[in-house]
């Protein structure tokens, strides 16, 4: 460690941190032991024939000023310092040194390192001058050696008072910061359980909702009568998966992987029952292909497929998969209908999950008519991710 490091941390031990104000029982306290102590200071100024009318204002004043602790440690400081300093000087010193020595408890718990180090010197200068003004008196050692006890005491018990306060305010502070993150941590597992909802079942209900429509027609009811059974177990095995995701258990087979290859025949084989064909440039199984990109590519994919059934019309459908030395890519081309269905809903979910997928990782991707050959008459959808 540098020897600039080794003294900031020093002088770092030395900071104390931002006080609390006076809680409603210490502001309660104070104000009653003001009241006694101006109380006892009036009665006797009032009952005694001989009392010094300018010492008992004095008495009363340097009693007051504790009370501007509750607004201001700085303010109530310099009046203290001042009231102390005139009664040092009018011969009235030792009962505003106690005063002091009791202050230092509230200086302790409510100001700053500063002030704190300032008040400490300041009340040491004054019993110094005390005993350079009073150094005959037989009592006088007697009497600083109570100032200093008493200030040390009054002094610990506030210290002592912050820093019970602070943890206290820490640890609050602490247990609400935990409850966001918990918080967050429930919105973000909900969120999870949504999307993979969202990305599995709801692809294989558009599939079932598509045969559906066919099962009446006698010439295609066994091939959608089979796609229902298919997409059914398929919609329950991605829900086990689900479940088993959330509850942290241990993962089953036939759960759904990142297999883009998988991902792309199990697309065909739901264009080709529902009348498409189905076009795939690239070879899906190449090794090139990293790993996280092959899983986002297979989602894009099964999305994709989803919004094809919904959305596009009767043709080919298109997948190119391309590589370069340092993206890789994935073109769906699908043909738009010459009427666009209404009879199945869309949230527009898919499209948003795909491209928080993609660019999560710093892809590029673009959904929408393919405007590089506007004749053709196709929906693209486009990723492109980085090989690293």
């Amino acid at each position: 460690m540098t020897i600039r490091g080794e003294s900031e941390r020093a002088s770092t031990r030395f900071q104390l941190g931002q006080a609390e104000p006076l809680t409603r029982p210490e502001r309660i306290a104070v104000l009653v032991l003001i009241g006694g102590i101006v109380s006892i200071d009036l009665v006797g100024f009032f009952t005694s024939s001989d009392l010094d009318w300018f010492r008992t204002l004095l008495s009363i004043a340097t009693t007051l000023s504790f009370a501007l602790f509750i607004w201001s440690p700085l303010i109530a400081v310099s009046t203290l310092a001042g009231v102390i300093a005139v009664s040092l000087f009018v011969g009235s010193a030792a009962p505003a040194l106690v005063a002091g020595a009791i202050a230092a408890g509230l200086v302790l718990r409510l100001a700053s390192t500063t002030i704190i180090f300032a008040y400490v010197g300041g009340l040491l200068i004054l019993n110094a001058l005390y005993a350079f003004l009073y150094g005959e008196d037989a009592t006088m050692p007697t009497s600083i050696a109570l100032v200093l006890i008493s200030a040390t005491l009054s002094g610990g018990v506030g210290l002592a008072l912050r820093i019970s306060y602070a943890r206290g305010t820490r640890l609050e502070r602490e247990l609400v910061e935990q409850a966001e993150r918990e918080r967050e941590a429930v919105l973000a597992e909900r969120k999870w359980i949504a999307g993979e909802l969202h990305d599995s079942i709801a692809h294989h209900l558009t599939v079932i909702a598509m045969h559906v429509q066919l099962v009446d027609d006698e010439n295609s009811r066994p091939t959608s009568q089979s796609a229902i059974q298919t997409s059914a177990r398929k919609a329950l095995s991605d829900l086990r998966f689900v479940i088993q995701m959330a509850e942290d258990a241990p993962r089953g087979t036939g759960v759904p992987s990142g297999d883009l290859a998988a991902a792309i025949e199990e697309a065909t084989e739901e264009f080709e029952a529902t009348g498409r064909t189905v076009a795939c440039v690239g070879d899906p199984n190449d090794e090139n292909i990293p790993r996280g990109a092959e899983i986002i590519f297979a989602r894009v994919v099964r999305e994709s497929a989803t919004n094809v059934l919904k959305y596009a019309g009767m043709g080919e459908v298109r997948i190119e998969i391309s590589l370069e030395p340092e993206t890789v890519s994935l073109k769906i081309h699908s043909p738009l209908p010459d009427v666009p269905r209404r009879d199945l809903p869309s949230t527009g979910t898919g499209l948003n999950r795909m491209a928080e997928r993609v660019l999560g990782v710093s892809g590029e991707f673009t959904a929408g008519p393919d405007e590089s050959d506007p004749e053709s008459r196709s929906w693209l959808v486009s990723v492109r991710l980085p090989m690293a």
